[in-house]
């Protein structure tokens, strides 16, 4: 059967998507995304992976010069993380990036047709389509996207691994713009998307590759730790205030440390100060930000309530990476993209030549002109518990696990949403005894980490790792555990894991616990929609993976009460 073959499919849906939590009614996207994303837009994101597919199966196995490697190496990151969850919505930026996709392919396949001339009637279509106008892209779209595979456990072991590569390009691009690289996860990515064009593939094998991918993805979080620990300092345990000042403001939400730097830099001495945002609050942790007198704390909460949040801030907002909620009128002309982010009708401020620092000018000058930020709360919050800092003081956490004062450690990472039904991690955390620590990371802990929950001899009950990139924290944390404890297997640790997932960097996340060998992981609010009952059982079987239910009986199931 040709999983690939469309043409024994009904009538397609204007788009499908089911990549994100909130896939419409549990199972996707078929008119526009719950995300705001409209269709059109989708089936560009959809077929722009299609070409890096092709792209990556012609560059695999052909040898090509340095610097034509590393620009394919670098379009495929990019690229896929442009295509994340509530990163890019403007249209035109994908249009570009077809257009570019196929410059780079036919530049690519000028080696691989020299080097191969016998291989070129065998390539996929991913590897050879062309066209000359933009509504050929968008009839091509209607047959790519994901339903394009027939098979259902077939379509969600692919898209379970390209959802994982995702989340993989979001690190290593982040890694990247920090000088760091690593060729063997670079080189895996296009092994990854290669093989989802190979219909011999049965799901074992693919089950094989996902698996694997979770290996990846553990070197691709190490990367990052790497890259952002050597250029700004191990994080510190740290107080952020969340109270405002008399000054002008601009608000930075995102990910991406480099673009804080660099706006930190333009902004000193200017009488503007600046504030951090949902995934962004870490930032505060780090040794080489700390300097800054005009850094001075964190506005806000997770990335969803940016419809009231940023209006009430008052001054310009730079959107580094995902999550961007469609703008209010009230303030769109106060927004600002760069990187992979995109809106249509928002300012984009581009990459700086030949390595020079992007210029935030726009923002300084308009900040000047703004009131200042409208409080909305006041006092302070503590994070920085990455690992270094967690293992400096990794022997007082063993005492106190060892006298029975810590009876568990919960770790809840990943994501916040707009659900209702995530009001449950909140009521979860309330609920748990206060012999008990949760180890976050990511914008999931805006639904606790202002909650007054103590300590446990000087030890929070929250401890915040960062972002969701700092979910590698995390793991090295519950190795060294292990070690500590002179333990066989990880999950004899007295750690349960009850986490949250909105995107696709909670899906590498995912992979590379099981990596790992955690067992017993239990998602929410919902299990998702790209994983068939098949492939469901197969990860319940093996791994224990698990949803959640209400507090009361997941707390018993957790505790054993």
């Amino acid at each position: 059967m040709n999983n690939n073959a469309s043409s024994s499919l009904p009538k397609q849906p204007s788009m499908f998507c089911f990549q994100c939590q909130e896939a419409s009614k549990g199972t996707g996207c078929t008119i526009a995304g719950v995300c705001g994303k409209p269709h059109d837009v989708a089936n560009l994101q959809d077929l722009l992976v299609y070409l890096l597919k092709g792209i990556s199966f012609i560059s695999l196995d052909t040898k090509l010069p340095e610097a034509l490697n590393q620009r394919v190496s670098l379009f495929i990151m990019d690229s896929l993380f442009a295509t994340i969850t509530n990163a890019n919505f403007d249209r035109s930026i994908f249009v570009s990036k077809i257009w570019e996709a196929f410059v780079l392919r036919n530049e690519v396949r000028g080696y691989r047709d020299e080097q191969f001339p016998d291989a070129v009637a065998s390539l996929p279509d991913a590897a050879v389509w062309q066209a000359d106008t933009e509504e050929a892209f968008d009839a091509k779209a209607q047959q790519v996207g994901v339903l394009s595979t027939v098979d259902e456990d077939i379509r969600s072991l692919r898209e379970l691994l390209t959802y994982g590569l995702k989340g993989m390009a979001a690190y290593t691009y982040h890694a990247y713009h920090l000088d760091h690289a690593n060729t063997a996860v670079d080189m895996f990515m296009r092994r990854g998307l290669a093989a989802t064009l190979d219909d011999s593939l049965e799901a074992q094998d693919l089950i094989t590759l996902n698996m694997e991918a979770g290996k990846f993805g553990v070197e691709a979080m190490s990367l990052l730790d790497q890259a952002n620990t050597s250029t700004y300092g191990n994080p510190e345990i740290t107080k952020v205030n969340i109270g405002v000042r008399e000054r002008p403001g601009i608000l930075i939400s995102g990910h991406d440390l480099k673009d804080l730097e660099e706006l930190l830099k333009q902004t000193e001495g200017t009488g503007v100060d600046v504030y951090t945002h949902s995934e962004m609050l870490p930032a505060h942790y780090y040794p080489a930000f700390k300097k800054y007198d005009h850094f001075v704390g964190n506005y806000g909460n997770a990335w969803w309530k940016q419809n009231t949040e940023f209006e009430a801030f008052n001054g310009p907002i730079l959107m580094t990476t995902n999550c961007i909620v469609p703008p209010k009128e009230s303030y769109i002309d106060r927004i600002y993209t760069t990187g992979n982010t995109g809106y249509p009708g928002v300012h984009h401020i581009p990459d700086g030549e030949n390595g020079q620092p992007k210029d935030f000018s726009a923002l300084i000058a308009q900040a000047k002109g703004c009131p200042p930020p409208t409080e909305l709360e006041t006092g302070e919050i503590v994070g920085g518990f990455a690992h270094a800092a967690v293992m400096s003081v990794a022997d007082q956490v063993v005492d106190a696990v060892k006298s029975g004062a810590i009876r568990r450690f919960f770790v809840m990472a990943g994501c916040d949403g707009r659900m209702k039904s995530r009001n449950y991690y909140t009521d979860f955390v309330k609920q748990l005894p206060r012999d008990t620590v949760i180890l976050t990371a990511g914008c999931a802990k805006y639904k606790y980490n202002k909650l007054d929950l103590g300590d446990i001899g000087g030890i929070p009950r929250v401890l915040d790792a960062g972002q969701c990139n700092d979910s590698y924290s995390l793991a090295v944390i519950a190795l060294k555990l292990k070690e500590v404890f002179g333990l066989d297997d990880i999950n004899e640790l007295p750690i349960s894991y009850n986490i949250a997932w909105y995107e696709q960097k909670a899906v590498i996340v995912l992979l590379a616990l099981l990596y790992l060998g955690v067992k017993n992981i239990h998602l929410g609010p919902t299990l998702p929609a790209f994983l068939s009952p098949n492939v469901a059982k197969v990860l319940v079987e093996n791994f224990g993976i698990g949803g959640i239910t209400n507090v009361e009986d997941d707390m018993k199931m957790f505790l054993g009460a």
